[in-house]
């Protein structure tokens, strides 16, 4: 029992310590904005009419900041949202917040910073949260840009690494294991691979911040709204032929994480005058990989909605 509860002791400290160092080399790079007392950590830049980015699972608003965000901020006010839980966003209640919760967070939070009617886009778990704030809050948003989104039910099961993270006893002791011992260059070949079939950009890795994803909270948060999504997607997709708004959905033919034929081409026939574009040999990064094909997919949604 002595030798448990050392381990116990030390385990607890190494995660402290791991967590401190990945918040002090990667610090809140944007401003906090209050929703009903709940914080929301944005970055804002350029000027134009606004688009607002919501990052995927396991990320934070850095994935945009990278390249995408300073590129689309040459014509558009760009509003990257760090996702409840993760990046520099506290979780929402004790449990993970729900795809409702959070789009009604997240567009509140844009709402106060000045983008009432923005277009939105989100990429993978970051599209349901888009999909569900167009949805739900029509008169919020001008145009939508799915990003090789979760959109629609799949049959697969869940992951065991999320199994147990997500597990109401098992996994907090999980994260607190992973958070304390387990190295940043773990998360970076993780990130490395989500990027196939094409090249993780040189200094991604530096610019993201691996650490912060492998702090206890967001490991937690990420694993039960992972655990959460599929039934969520099986309740709402039904809902997505509501969606009025001007919609450009992109997907790469390669993504092996979020596929194409079971998310993004049914998508395009729900929702009215969709407009699909399949990037031929592309992963589940496009925001990288063609950089230009999703800013160009902005102007389209833009053009569309009637704001340029």
């Amino acid at each position: 029992m002595v030798l448990l509860a050392a381990f116990a002791g030390l385990t607890l400290w190494k995660a402290a310590r791991h967590e401190a160092r990945a918040e002090a080399s990667h610090p809140p790079g944007g401003q906090f904005v209050e929703v009903a007392g709940h914080r929301v950590h944005a970055r804002v830049m350029g000027a134009g009419p606004d688009v607002v980015l919501i990052h995927g699972a396991s990320g934070n608003l850095r994935d945009f900041t990278f390249s995408l965000a300073p590129r689309l901020a040459e014509r558009y006010r760009v509003i990257a949202l760090d996702r409840p839980g993760l990046g520099y966003t506290p979780r929402l209640g004790r449990e993970a917040a729900s795809l409702d919760a959070q789009a009604a967070l997240l567009m509140q939070a844009a709402g106060t910073l000045g983008a009432t009617r923005p277009i939105v886009l989100g990429h993978s778990y970051g599209g349901a949260v888009a999909l569900t704030w167009a949805a739900n809050h029509p008169d919020r948003i001008a145009a939508l840009v799915p990003l090789a989104a979760a959109s629609n039910p799949w049959t697969s099961d869940l992951e065991p690494y999320y199994r147990v993270t997500a597990h109401p006893l098992l996994g907090p002791v999980a994260v607190a294991l992973i958070s304390a011992w387990v190295p940043d260059r773990v998360v970076e070949r993780a990130v490395a691979e989500v990027f196939a079939p094409q090249q993780e950009p040189p200094g991604y890795a530096a610019h993201f911040g691996p650490g912060l994803t492998l702090r206890r909270d967001t490991l937690r948060a990420n694993a039960l709204q992972r655990a959460a999504i599929k039934a969520e997607i099986a309740r709402l997709h039904t809902r997505w032929r509501e969606i009025a708004v001007p919609t450009e959905i992109l997907h790469g033919t390669d993504d092996t994480t979020v596929g194409l034929s079971i998310h993004s081409e049914p998508l395009a026939g729900q929702i009215p005058d969709a407009r699909l574009t399949r990037l031929e040999g592309v992963g589940h990064m496009p925001h990288h990989s063609v950089e230009a094909e999703v800013i160009a997919a902005v102007d389209r949604a833009a053009t569309r909605a009637g704001l340029r």
